[in-house]
């Protein structure tokens, strides 16, 4: 029986205080911006549609269809134009389940061409962007992007209702301002989609719109900065969809970063006190401009610290690993950093220049330390500089009359040599190793031997802890890391803090096969695996089988298989099981309500699955 022919339905004014919203209302999640301009909708223009709403027998009236309505209207109550609403009441379940699902089933999306146009529509009337925004229920943005693509040709809005170019293809477009320019890459954009390779990317569209364009997210635009850019009189132009403003003159853009490089190159000359300073152009010191220019290097000379500053330095280490450090803690941890780090001094100074750049993100970055050719010889004499080893030279090296054999004796020779030195300095040799161990020579090595990723955690976040002094660290090794000036900042850190870092490394390595051996090794350090770990739904119970489950919980409440208890467990759905046995494990309420007896919670609380020894 059709059900819209047996109710009664009525349309009736009634408080606003009164309705409710019914459970028969499919909507569940909102957006709350999007209430606040439906609000704001309402107001301005009234309410056009009625609320749908069903009254049982208590005779409340629950609200099946327009539960946003609802919603907006209960930020209006201070309005008494909408203190009594206007609602399409019925007293019949049936229909009013109908009308819950039909209303969001049927509601139909306006085509964004069709949209693009009435709002262009109403700009032309005099009709202000706030009013379009209220009246469409979405925010000013909505609408200016809008109104950017109807002024658009109109042969791309047609295209765009049609279905044949896309709304990121025909946003693509409106950074375009010669019209025909825009009809001729639109026509290739067309003859493309028609052809086997496709159509042309929105990058494709902009670059054959605006070729000789840079964006303010390119790094000389952030570096000169816009405002710098206009002054000089470049001219710029927005993308209101990707959110970017184009820099049009690239030349007046390359000129001054040009200049402010240079000037950024002579102040740091100034500033640092340095003999020479260079601006390069790249975002990046390549090898081959180094090896060009035959550098040579000095290095900073590590600071000392205080034994309260180093304290104080490993507190704050380590508290950045829990939680962010406050303004004050991040500065204060950043002075030590830079005490830490050294700086040249004077007689280095006078021998060495720097290399200033702009790296991709539009941050100046300084290569310090650099010797040139020329001055390499003085930097030598006054004793700050080594001589190189591999001095090149334009004419071929003439044959060493030492053979390759005989080179790997003597190789072999001096690391001896340097073994013997290092015996009677075991300090030395410990510090050393952790320093590879803890990750600060990347791929190079001190010592002879090798590390491997021994996994230590989980695939799941759950029921697991593992102490952060395991956590693998990350590599602070870079092409520019000194290695030599690196090891000498990290033995500032004091033999304690180092051999704190030496056996965390160690024990990070550690991965036992012989089950007799990681027995003993458990005798000895009292290992206890559940103090570490418990079993929850995600990291066990629900990765394995119903029956496995039904079989486990009658164990550990020693449930005979045909009691209440257990038949009801058997009942559940696998995912429910599992979440049942989690609360068993982690919620002393759950126990509670199941009486778990003493014996039970020690079995609970010690209990692991075959296989973990």
């Amino acid at each position: 029986m059709n059900v819209m022919t047996t109710n009664t339905t009525t349309v009736e004014s009634i408080a606003f205080a009164s309705l409710s919203l019914s459970d028969l209302n499919p909507r569940t999640v909102v957006n709350e911006d999007s209430i606040v301009a439906l609000a704001a909708n309402i107001s301005t223009v009234g309410l056009i549609q009625n609320l749908a709403g069903y009254r049982p027998d208590d005779g409340n009236v629950e609200i099946v269809a327009g539960g946003r309505r609802l919603r907006a209207l209960a930020l209006l109550q201070d309005d008494p134009r909408f203190q009594t609403v206007s609602v399409n009441v019925t007293d019949d379940e049936a229909a009013a389940r109908l009308w819950a699902t039909s209303e969001n089933s049927q509601r139909e999306a306006l085509n964004p061409a069709d949209e693009i146009r009435d709002f262009g529509a109403m700009a032309k009337r005099g009709v202000a962007v706030p009013d379009i925004a209220v009246a469409y229920g979405v925010k000013e943005k909505h609408v200016y992007r809008r109104l950017a693509l109807a002024n658009l040709p109109c042969v791309i809005l047609d295209g765009l209702k049609d279905g044949k170019v896309s709304l990121s293809a025909a946003a693509a477009f409106t950074i375009g301002s010669d019209e025909r320019l825009i009809l001729e890459v639109f026509q290739e954009y067309m003859d493309r989609a028609e052809q086997s390779y496709g159509h042309m990317s929105e990058a494709q569209i902009k670059r054959a719109l605006k070729p000789d364009t840079v964006t303010d997210t390119d790094r000389r635009a952030i570096f000169v900065t816009v405002e710098t850019y206009k002054a000089a009189g470049g001219r710029t132009s927005s993308d209101l969809f990707a959110d970017t403003i184009l820099f049009e003159d690239v030349d007046i853009l390359d000129s001054l970063f040009a200049e402010k490089l240079e000037f950024e190159a002579n102040r740091l000359k100034s500033t640092l006190g340095v003999k020479w300073s260079e601006a390069f152009e790249g975002t990046y010191l390549p090898y081959d401009y180094m090896a060009e220019q035959k550098f040579g290097r000095v290095y900073p000379e590590a600071g000392d610290m205080t034994e309260a500053q180093q304290e104080r330095y490993d507190a704050l280490e380590d508290m950045r690993y829990d939680e962010e450090l406050d303004d004050a803690d991040a500065e204060e941890f950043a002075a030590l950093t830079e005490i830490l780090k050294g700086d040249y001094i004077d007689a280095q100074k006078a021998h060495h220049g720097v290399v200033v750049l702009v790296d991709r993100d539009g941050q100046i970055e300084v290569s310090e330390g650099l010797v040139r050719k020329e001055d390499q010889a003085a930097a030598i004499e006054a004793g700050i500089l080594e001589a190189s080893r591999h001095e090149g030279s334009s004419t071929p090296a003439p044959k060493s009359p030492i053979s390759a054999k005989l080179q790997g004796d003597l190789d072999r020779i001096v690391t001896g040599s340097r073994q013997n030195a290092l015996l009677d300095d075991p300090k030395l040799a410990l510090h050393l190793l952790a320093f590879q161990l803890t990750n600060r020579m990347g791929y190079h090595r001190a010592f002879g031997i090798s590390t491997t990723d021994v996994p230590n955690a989980p695939s799941t976040e759950t029921g697991f802890d593992l102490d952060k002094r395991l956590v693998p660290a990350a590599s602070g090794y870079s092409y520019d890391s000194d290695l030599a000036g690196d090891f000498a900042k990290f033995r500032k850190r004091g033999d304690k803090k180092i051999m704190d870092l030496l056996q965390n490394a160690l024990v990070a390595q550690l991965s036992i096969g012989d089950l007799d051996m990681a027995a003993a090794l458990d005798k000895l350090t009292n290992r206890e695996t559940r103090a570490h770990f418990t079993p929850t739904a995600e990291n066990f119970f629900g990765r394995v089988s119903g029956p496995y489950l039904c079989e486990l919980w009658n164990d550990l409440l020693d449930l005979a298989a045909d009691h209440p208890t257990a038949t009801n467990f058997a009942k559940k759905k696998k995912g429910e099981k599992a979440e049942a046995l989690d609360s068993l494990f982690n919620d002393q309420a759950y126990r509670d309500t199941h009486s778990v007896t003493a014996e039970q919670l020690a079995r609970i609380t010690a209990w692991l699955p075959e296989g973990m020894h």
